[in-house]
């Protein structure tokens, strides 16, 4: 579908929309009061009532954007700090959600179902959370970069501060990229590849830089170290006051939040493959190597990571910026309704390997196939040979 520029009187008619992004850390503060209000223990699984069920209903029936900002309105925006305060204002909503969740898992009030919902709202939140750790990552400004490592302490996930940026963005829809998935590799096999071979990478990556520098691992300027430090800074602090007893639920949400990132990014490149160069090296990244979805209601949530291709053809770009390119491939639904299919092989195969295919004209060899599975993929489209 043609993407068309906004001629509205405001650069960019989204603008006062991106608060409610707030509304994703906001629900941790919300289980008590609903459920003291309506008694309903439902409430304490309020994160995935609102990912899994009530977003994916609100793409259907809202639909897509279809507008772009103006490349005469690019630097307006861009500069527009208001943006900057829409990502800032998430990590006080998100650490106030784990206080409030700590001192819950720390009480007796609940049985243990009700504190693991409670863990499963926050570990969506933590997911989400790294999320607004992206967008800040890939600043350069110093307090940004800073407030990224503070939003992946909940999730203990700081090696991607480094392993994003420096490893995901220069090996992106390539064999060599753990977060890059294959065709026909299911979920289950995808997540622990990409969180192993991200935690390596990373480490080596910063071991590297460090080393150019003539610092060794232990310096105190090192990136993973410093994000680390700020988990256990945070969870110690929690345990400290709220009893040690909370480490399990802590753990559980950390595990689900991860589990929400890896999702994401088995969704966001799924089978696609960049093209090499004559020199042997691969081509530059083009919006065609990233899945998009212009579905409004999750793009607002997720601070426009559903515009993954230009994202990824232009990192430097500011999530206000980003553009929905004609030709990057489409997903049949947002990133909330994806990772539904995505948790179940054979329907996310059935709805997914075709527009690969089709996405490179039938031509499998330049799709990024799961070796393992090579040969039994090609037989099962009749390709093989």
């Amino acid at each position: 579908m043609q993407k068309v520029s906004t001629r509205l009187g405001s650069a960019d008619p989204k603008r006062l929309l991106w608060m409610l992004g707030l509304i994703a850390p906001g629900c941790a503060l919300l289980p008590s009061e609903l459920v003291t209000a309506t008694g309903w223990r439902l409430f304490w699984w309020i994160g995935p009532l609102i990912v899994l069920v009530l977003i994916p209903i609100l793409d259907l029936l809202v639909g897509e954007d279809g507008t772009n900002p103006r490349d005469e309105d690019y630097e307006r925006l861009s500069k527009d700090r208001y943006y900057r305060w829409c990502t800032y204002l998430f990590l006080p909503f998100q650490l106030a959600g784990l206080v409030i969740a700590a001192y819950m898992w720390g009480g007796s009030g609940l049985d243990i179902w009700d504190k693991v919902g409670l863990a499963a709202t926050l570990g969506l939140i933590s997911g989400i959370g790294i999320n607004a750790a992206h967008e800040l990552g890939h600043r350069v400004e110093k307090l940004e970069r800073w407030l990224a490592k503070i939003a992946l302490a909940q999730s203990g996930y700081g090696h991607f501060f480094v392993e994003h940026n420096r490893g995901h963005h220069a090996r992106v829809a390539t064999p060599d990229d753990p977060a890059s998935a294959r065709l026909g590799e299911p979920l289950w096999k995808f997540v622990p590849r990409s969180v192993i071979g991200g935690l390596r990478s990373g480490i080596r990556i910063e071991r590297d830089r460090l080393a150019r520098t003539g610092q060794g691992w232990w310096s105190r300027d090192n990136h993973i170290l410093q994000a680390w430090a700020l988990t256990v800074l945070l969870f110690g602090s929690l345990m400290a006051i709220f009893g040690p007893w909370i480490f399990p639920y802590l753990l559980l949400q950390a595990v689900i939040g991860v589990g929400l990132l890896e999702t994401v990014n088995y969704v966001e490149h799924y089978g696609l493959l960049r093209r090499r160069l004559p020199n042997g090296r691969w081509a530059r990244c083009s919006p065609a190597d990233s899945w998009n979805s212009d579905r409004l209601v999750t793009n607002i949530f997720l601070f426009h990571l559903q515009r993954h291709s230009d994202h990824h053809a232009n990192p430097g770009r500011r999530y206000q910026t980003l553009r929905s390119a004609n030709e990057a491939p489409q997903l049949p639904a947002g990133y909330a309704t994806m990772i539904l299919l995505a948790a179940v092989p054979p329907l996310w195969r059935r709805v997914m390997d075709p527009r690969v295919l089709a996405h490179y004209g039938g031509d499998p060899d330049r799709v990024n196939i799961d070796p393992h599975r090579r040969e039994r993929i090609l037989c099962s489209y009749g390709l093989a040979g």
